[in-house]
């Protein structure tokens, strides 16, 4: 494995960096994280139902929670679970209603979540690049 590429991966031993040596890790992809420091993925969106929330409704205007729930292949329970923490995060917007006695709840992505998708996804591309380019 090239240095680059290794620089890009986190340490998988669980070792400690020799004293001499700058810690590996997600450091020298280059145009991101903070200057010099860790590049981080934002935990909230990288949880793999959750980043499927969030996409499926980058391309879609709404979805319903049972269209989710379908695209998704998840439960009920998994599914409300991973909305509650994306709406607390300001990443969702969810309206409930009824039609008649049968309840319908509706997801929109905020600007807020439309960002952070973005930003995700541009931490992803340098971390594609980076590795690609040894």
């Amino acid at each position: 494995m090239g240095r680059k590429a290794s620089a890009a991966l986190d340490r998988r031993d669980g070792g400690s960096p020799d004293k001499d040596q700058p810690p590996r890790g997600l450091r020298t992809v280059t145009g991101l994280g903070v200057a010099g420091g860790p590049l981080l993925l934002d935990g909230l969106i990288h949880e793999r139902v959750r980043l499927g929330i969030v996409s499926a409704l980058a391309v879609n205007d709404h979805l319903s929670f049972t269209e989710l729930r379908e695209i998704l292949s998840t439960t009920d329970g998994n599914l409300s679970a991973h909305a509650r923490r994306l709406e607390e995060a300001g990443y969702l917007e969810c309206n409930k209603s009824f039609a008649g006695r049968i309840p319908h709840t509706e997801y929109r992505l905020t600007e807020r979540g439309r960002r952070s998708l973005k930003a995700y996804l541009d931490h992803m591309e340098s971390l594609i690049r980076a590795t690609r380019e040894t």
